[in-house]
């Protein structure tokens, strides 16, 4: 970085800073900055999963069928209370062997698999994950958890609309096809907002859990540079820095919370345009 800095600029700053910018700006640490993309790509897939599941909830659990509102009650209920870390950990894993148990069936012999103390029993069923495919599958899992408590919360918007609005509609000659998507639906993001913009703030905290996938995000890197570095030949670059890079970690997290409480608001004051039951 300091290569790149023109003589003026440099004279402005003493040894021991233009040490610490070359150290702040080496390969690591622009590394560390690009890994944000990971956090930010895995919150906004992972909600789009968890919209997607959510929806799907929600209109299960209003089925009038009872095998699809009690597969619907199931999913809410029981999703829930599992841990996310758990869901993050258990389904990449249960993709991965299941993927290579299917390979093993074709590639590896009858002897192999039966006599194998390892998994996968033949080096031709190994499965090479990248880092993309741990990141899709954790936004996937994620998507799955919170996609439960998005259920959850559109279930309970889309019975907050008042009935009576509804019935003042079909009295004005709307079908019941445009009840749904011109009223039901349009009223349902006023009361179904405040509920998604919390399990959005929990889904940015969930990303943390990405390093546990051996995705480079930015908490796997700052756990790697906080960490004391020591070389025979150099001595100590310095000491040990976890609690510095963690502020830095803990202070991104609060911006980022609060570009999400202002984006929420901006949606909220949008979606209640109009609509004087919703109080602001």
């Amino acid at each position: 970085m300091l290569e790149i800095m023109p003589d003026w600029l440099l004279s402005w700053f003493s040894d021991d800073s233009l040490e610490m910018i070359d150290y702040l700006t080496n390969g690591k640490h622009l590394t560390w900055y690009a890994s944000v993309r990971y956090t930010l790509f895995a919150a906004v897939l992972s909600a789009l999963f968890a919209i997607g599941f959510g929806l799907i909830g929600a209109a299960l659990k209003q089925s009038g069928f009872f095998l699809f509102r009690w597969i619907g009650n199931f999913y809410t209920a029981i999703v829930r209370g599992i841990p996310d870390i758990l869901f993050i950990l258990f389904f990449p894993l249960a993709i991965e062997q299941g993927v290579e148990y299917f390979i093993a069936r074709s590639k590896c012999t009858a002897e192999q698999i039966a006599t194998s103390v390892n998994w996968p029993p033949c080096e031709a069923a190994q499965w090479f994950l990248t880092t993309n495919d741990y990141l899709l599958m954790a936004c996937l899992s994620l998507g799955l958890v919170y996609g439960a408590f998005v259920a959850n919360v559109i279930y309970g918007a889309l019975q907050a609309v008042p009935k009576g609005q509804l019935e003042a509609a079909s009295a004005y000659g709307f079908n019941q096809k445009q009840i749904f998507w011109k009223f039901k639906i349009r009223q349902m993001w006023a009361y179904a907002l405040p509920g998604l913009s919390n399990i959005w703030m929990l889904l940015i905290k969930a990303t943390a859990f990405l390093s546990l996938l051996q995705v480079t995000d930015i908490v796997y890197w700052a756990g790697l540079l906080g960490t004391a570095n020591y070389f025979p030949s150099a001595g100590m670059v310095h000491p040990n820095w976890n609690f510095q890079y963690y502020f830095v970690l803990f202070v991104f997290y609060i911006l980022l919370t609060m570009v999400s409480e202002k984006f929420f608001n901006m949606l909220q004051a949008k979606a209640s345009r109009g609509m004087s039951v919703v109080e602001r």
